[in-house]
C-alpha cells in the first residue's frame, strides 16, 4: 500500500442539518478528519449515525431542499468542496472524487446498457474519442475482473448478478483513477464469498492507483480487514478515532465496546446446540419433513412464447425439522434457500413431499391448506416492505388472527398487546405506522405478527441480514428466547455463516439448488467435509485486525447457472470440484 503521508481530504467542524415537519436537525455535528493518500479510513457505527450523511455531503449530494451543509469545511486537496457551485461539483465527481452506493441495482439507471453507463463518465471528464472512451470501458471491467467485458457492455443491469453489478459501480467508481474512493456499505448486500471478492478487488486497486478510500459500514469484521485507521459514530458525532488495531484492543467509548462485543464471531457458538435426542424427546414426530423436493421455473422466448429454457431452483433436497429446533439453510444468493422457504409456506409450486405437523400438503384441499399454515409462519428479510404502510401495526399483528377466525375483537387486542410487550415493544405502540419505527424495531413487529397464530415452524428468511450489528444481536437473543418460551422450531436462512453458527442446531449448506453438506453445528463448522462449506467459512471477515488476511479466497471462475435448455440434463454437483466452482452435467 502507498505510504500515508500526504493529505488529500481534509474535514473541518462539519455540521449537517435535515429540516422535517418539526423542523430542522444535525444529523452530522461538528465532524472532522482527514484522509491521507493510499489511506483505506472506516467510518463505522449504526443507522442514522450520519455515516452515509457524511459521504453525501463530501460528494455535495445532500437532498434537497431538506439536506444543507450548515457549517464546516471539506477540502479535497486545495478546493473547499462547500464553496462550489453544481456545475463545478460536476467536474469533480467522478474525476477526483468517486462513490460506490450500498445498492447497485438502484444507482445504475435500467434502462441503459452497461457500457453507455461506463463511457458517458469518462466522455464526460476526458477527451477521449467514443471508440477510445468504449475501450478504457472494457478494460475498467477487466481490472474489477469482469469475464467477456466486451459482450458485457451491451447487457443492461437486470441481466447480472448482484456481485457483478456492484463491480460495474466499482469499474464505473475507478474508470477516471480519482484520489477518493468513498464506498458507502459496498458489500452488506452481498454473500459472504463475494464480499470477499469486492474487498479483495478494492485492496489490489489502491495497490495499483494509491486511491484514498473512505470505507462506511456496520460490519466491525470489514472495518478489521480493511481499515489503516476507524471512525466510530453514533447520533451524528464522533464518539471514538484511532488506529484499527489500537481500537479493537483497546476500545475507549462505551459505545464501542458495545459494538465489538455485538459481532458475531465464527467459533464463538460452537458446543452449545441442542442435542437431536433432546429435541425429539418430548415430541417425537418432525414439525416439518421435506423429500425429494424440486422446484423449477419455465421460461419462455420466442415469438410463440414457448417453454424453451428451465430454472433448476432446487434439485432433490431432503430434510427435517424437530420440535425447539433451529436448522440453518445457508449458501449463497441464488442458491435456493428462499425458494426452498415459499415451497415450505405454499407459496410455489413444487414436486416432492412437504409433510407439516403430519399432513402431507399435496393432498390437502384449500381449507386444509389454509389450516395448515397456521403452522408454518414466515419472517422476511425486509421488515418495511413486508408490512403494509397505509396499517397501523396493531391490526397488522391482528391480521392473522383476523384472518383465521380466531378469538373476539377484545380478546385479539389483548392477546397482540401481549405479544407486543413479549418482543420488547409497549402496548402504547400498537396504535402507530411502520414508518414511525426503526428497522429492529419494525423487525420484532414481523416477529410478533409472526407468533400470533403460536405456529410450530417460522421461517426466517434473511432476517437479520439487513440490521446493525448490535440490533442483530438483540433480534437474535430474542428468537433463542421465545424458542425457549414456546417451543417453535425455526428454518433459519442466511448466508452470514457467523450468525448461524450463533443461533443453529443443525446446518445444512446449500449450493445450485442442492444441499452439499448436512450436520450439527459442530460437526459443520469444526470439521466442514464439503469444500464449499470451508470456503463459505473461510470467507466470514475476522473481526480482528491482528488475524486480517493478505488475501481473500476467490472462485477460479464464475458460478454456472441454474437456468438449463429444455431437454439439457440438470447440473449435478462434483463433489471435488465445487470449491473451485465447478460443476458437471448428470442425467436427472
Amino acid at each position: 500500500m502507498t505510504s500515508v503521508t500526504e493529505t488529500v481530504l481534509d474535514i473541518a467542524n462539519l455540521s449537517v442539518s435535515v429540516r422535517g415537519e418539526d423542523g430542522s436537525r444535525e444529523v452530522v455535528s461538528n465532524l472532522s478528519l482527514t484522509l491521507a493518500r493510499g489511506e483505506t479510513l472506516c467510518i463505522a457505527g449504526e443507522s442514522g449515525s450520519g455515516k452515509s450523511m457524511t459521504a453525501l455531503a463530501i460528494m455535495q449530494l445532500l437532498p434537497q431542499p431538506a439536506g444543507r451543509i450548515s457549517s464546516g469545511q471539506i477540502r479535497l486537496g486545495d478546493t473547499d468542496l462547500t464553496t462550489l457551485d453544481e456545475r463545478q461539483m460536476r467536474r469533480i465527481r467522478g474525476d477526483r472524487i468517486a462513490m460506490i452506493f450500498q445498492e447497485p441495482m438502484t444507482s445504475l439507471n435500467p434502462v441503459l446498457s452497461i457500457g453507455r453507463q461506463l463511457t458517458e463518465s469518462i466522455e464526460a471528464h476526458t477527451s477521449l474519442s467514443q471508440a477510445e472512451a468504449r475501450q478504457r470501458a472494457i478494460e475498467a471491467l477487466k481490472a474489477v475482473r469482469i469475464s467477456e467485458a466486451e459482450s458485457r457492455l451491451k447487457q443492461f443491469p437486470h441481466e447480472l448478478s448482484g456481485g457483478m453489478r456492484q463491480r460495474v459501480m466499482i469499474a464505473m467508481a475507478l474508470a477516471l483513477e480519482p484520489d477518493v474512493l468513498i464506498a458507502d456499505e459496498p458489500t452488506t448486500a452481498l454473500d459472504v464469498t463475494v464480499q470477499g471478492e469486492v474487498l479483495e478487488l478494492l485492496r489490489d486497486l489502491q495497490r495499483q492507483h494509491g486511491t484514498s478510500v473512505i470505507l462506511i459500514t456496520h460490519d466491525m469484521g470489514v472495518v478489521a480487514e480493511m481499515a489503516d485507521r476507524v471512525i466510530i459514530m453514533r447520533h451524528g458525532r464522533m464518539v471514538e478515532e484511532g488506529k484499527t488495531a489500537d481500537i479493537f484492543a483497546r476500545p475507549q467509548a462505551d459505545y464501542t465496546c458495545e459494538l465489538l462485543a455485538a459481532v458475531p464471531r465464527i467459533g464463538s457458538g460452537v458446543g452449545r446446540q441442542k442435542s437431536r435426542d433432546v429435541l425429539e424427546a418430548s415430541k417425537p414426530a418432525n414439525v416439518a419433513e421435506v423429500n425429494g423436493l424440486h422446484v423449477r421455473f419455465d421460461l419462455r422466448g420466442g415469438i410463440f412464447g414457448q417453454v424453451t429454457r428451465r430454472v433448476h431452483a432446487v434439485e432433490g433436497i431432503s430434510f427435517s425439522i424437530a420440535p425447539n429446533e433451529t436448522l440453518a439453510l445457508v449458501g449463497e444468493s441464488g442458491c435456493g434457500k428462499s425458494t426452498t422457504a415459499k415451497a415450505l409456506a405454499g407459496l410455489v409450486p413444487y414436486s416432492g413431499d412437504i409433510v407439516i405437523g403430519g399432513r402431507n400438503l399435496s393432498g390437502l384441499g384449500r381449507d386444509e391448506r389454509k389450516a395448515v399454515r397456521r403452522d408454518v409462519q414466515m419472517i422476511f428479510q425486509d421488515p418495511f416492505a413486508s408490512l403494509d404502510p397505509r396499517m397501523r401495526v396493531g391490526e397488522l399483528v391482528a391480521e392473522p388472527l383476523v384472518i383465521h377466525g380466531i378469538a373476539s375483537k377484545d380478546e385479539r387486542r389483548d392477546r397482540v398487546a401481549a405479544l407486543f410487550e413479549r418482543v420488547g415493544l409497549s402496548a402504547d405502540q400498537m396504535e402507530l405506522y411502520p414508518h414511525e419505527f426503526s428497522g429492529g424495531q419494525r423487525q420484532r413487529v414481523c416477529i410478533a405478527r409472526a407468533l400470533a397464530l403460536r405456529p410450530k415452524l417460522i421461517i426466517a428468511d434473511e432476517s437479520v441480514s439487513a440490521l446493525d450489528v448490535s440490533v442483530q444481536a438483540r433480534v437474535l437473543d430474542l428468537l433463542k428466547e421465545l424458542q425457549r418460551e414456546f417451543g417453535v422450531a425455526y428454518l433459519f436462512i442466511s448466508h452470514d455463516m457467523a450468525v448461524v453458527e450463533n443461533i443453529s442446531d443443525r446446518v445444512a449448506v446449500m449450493y445450485l439448488g442442492q444441499i452439499v453438506e448436512m450436520g450439527t453445528r459442530d460437526q459443520v463448522f469444526s470439521n466442514p467435509r464439503h469444500p464449499y462449506t470451508r470456503r463459505l467459512i473461510e470467507a466470514v471477515p475476522m473481526p480482528d485486525p491482528a488475524q486480517r488476511r493478505s488475501r481473500f479466497a476467490r472462485l477460479d471462475q464464475e458460478i454456472p447457472s441454474a437456468t438449463r435448455r429444455i431437454g439439457e440434463a440438470p447440473l449435478k454437483l462434483a463433489l471435488n470440484d465445487v470449491g473451485g466452482g465447478h460443476l458437471v452435467a448428470a442425467e436427472g
